[in-house]
């Protein structure tokens, strides 16, 4: 999972960071994105594309990661924002935030998305699953917005983000059509399912 990274430092390239996200699908809550630089000539076993790891190998490998970064930045986009200029947009400024923010950085790996941006930029398709930094990233920006679909669940029980963590499950929709919608769901994503206020 380092070839990507190693083609970066033979072209010169020295502060490579991963970039990902989590939650571009969900009915409610943000999207979440994560960058982060990797101790390269130590990298931690086990790191993969969060997707395919369980939530308590998750938790560990955060704190790993979280504890070895040269840099890491998180980014979380609202809901209001989504809604506002749409999902991919508000990814998208998630990422550039991500950039901004690292102290130094001179090439981003980045899962599937093409950014305009004056630091170089490489978009791998899946990603998250062929280079170690970007999965490092995506592990990040999933705990980090599971988490914070935790913290939701205990304001807006009744939804039972804690399960679902705002993906359009069969549970979620019907919880939504028999409640309504609360402030954290996405009003450009829920008009199938019930009326939203304009």
């Amino acid at each position: 999972m380092l070839e990507y990274e190693q083609q970066m430092l033979k072209d010169g390239y020295k502060y490579i960071a991963g970039i990902d996200e989590a939650g571009r699908g969900p009915l409610a809550g943000p999207v979440v994105v994560a960058s982060v630089i990797m101790l390269l000539d130590n990298p931690i076993d086990g790191i993969n594309d969060s997707k395919k790891l369980s939530a308590k190998k998750r938790d560990m490998l955060y704190d790993k990661i979280v504890k070895q970064a040269l840099d890491l930045h998180v980014a979380i986009v609202s809901e209001k924002v989504i809604d506002d200029i749409n999902i991919l947009n508000a990814t998208k400024q998630g990422m550039l935030e991500c950039i901004e923010k690292l102290k130094k950085v001179d090439c981003v790996l980045i899962d599937a998305v093409k950014l305009n941006t004056d630091v170089k930029t490489v978009s791998i398709i899946h990603g998250d699953a062929l280079s170690y930094s970007i999965a490092a990233a995506s592990i990040v920006a999933k705990v980090t917005r599971d988490r914070l679909m935790l913290d939701y669940d205990k304001q807006y029980p009744q939804y039972n983000f804690a399960k679902h963590k705002g993906y359009g499950t069969a549970e979620h929709i019907k919880l939504l059509k028999e409640y309504g919608p609360c402030p954290i769901h996405r009003r450009s994503f829920i008009g199938n399912f019930v009326k939203v206020d304009e």
